[in-house]
């Protein structure tokens, strides 16, 4: 799974127009000479007009009338930049799905222990979360949840309240998946954590605070937060 949503890269920011800097460089060029500031040093001293004959000598010869202007190389490379572009930014097809789980939980004395499941990722690593699968035709929200909470803990739990839901969008096999996951609140009623299926590598208790640090992904830890408040 990825993180949470994301933006489109913001465009890139357009570079100054290349005549412009070719015209303020030339200025640059003509004003910055020494001969320029010698003469007008020299006109001050006899009282001459220097300063007006600098400035006409400052300025650029026109191209003669008729004369064609070079294409300005910056306009050739930024199409190709815009081809490139456009190939990298091509949109991944979409899909949506929908899904739902629960935070099954127990008191132990005056402690809240919930339950966690972890299985690997594609990378390798151990992750922590909370019980939870894809909601099969003709199930409702509540159905889906007590199922995948069955198969992928072995415990069977009865729900008390809507703990609403998480969204999120991964990538999987160069699709873009726009995932929606429904959670409930669930007392844990019986059932053993090894009669669970091989999906999950373990299942443990674990206690509420803790479990809400150890969970592995955003979403589901401000989903144990909601349940926590619920549990006070």
């Amino acid at each position: 799974m990825a993180g949470q949503d994301g933006a489109p890269a913001p465009e890139e920011p357009q570079r100054p127009k290349r005549r412009r800097r070719r015209r303020t460089s030339g200025l640059k060029r003509t004003g910055g000479g020494s001969p320029g500031r010698k003469a007008g040093t020299a006109g001050e001293r006899n009282g001459a007009d220097q300063p007006e004959r600098s400035k006409e000598t400052a300025r650029k010869p026109q191209a003669a009338k008729g004369e064609a202007r070079k294409p300005a190389p910056k306009a050739q490379g930024k199409k190709k930049r815009t081809a490139k572009a456009g190939t990298r930014s091509r949109p991944l097809p979409t899909q949506r799905e929908v899904s739902a789980g629960g935070v099954v939980y127990r008191r132990d004395g005056e402690e809240i222990e919930v339950v966690l499941a972890s299985r690997r990722t594609r990378r390798g690593d151990l992750a922590w979360g909370l019980a939870k699968g894809g909601i099969e035709r003709g199930e409702s929200r509540e159905e889906a949840a007590l199922r995948e909470v069955r198969e992928e803990t072995g415990l069977d739990a009865a729900i008390e309240a809507d703990l609403g839901d998480t969204r999120y969008i991964y990538v999987w096999e160069d699709v873009r998946i726009r995932k929606r996951v429904h959670f409930f609140l669930m007392r844990h009623t019986g059932g053993d954590i090894e009669d669970r299926d091989d999906e999950m590598e373990e299942v443990r208790w674990f206690p509420l605070e803790r479990a809400r640090k150890r969970a592995a992904y955003r979403g589901e830890r401000d989903v144990l937060a909601r349940a926590a408040e619920l549990l006070r």
